[in-house]
């Protein structure tokens, strides 16, 4: 009787867990990273003593 089922059945459970690790950390870091930006977008729009309005500028 030999347990190749198994071996090939735990095999392919690691192959699965670790593609999900990988995937589900790729698309956090991308979510972050999106958040970082919209947040760095805002704060350059706010007016304020570093920041220049629009009209400002394009004097």
């Amino acid at each position: 009787m030999t347990h190749l089922n198994f071996i090939i059945a735990a095999y392919a459970v690691f192959v699965a867990v670790l593609g999900w690790d990988y995937l589900s950390t790729r698309l956090q870091i991308r979510r972050q990273l999106r958040a970082a930006r919209l947040r760095a977008a805002r704060e350059a729009s706010r007016p304020g003593p570093g920041n220049k309005s629009a009209t400002e500028l394009i004097r």
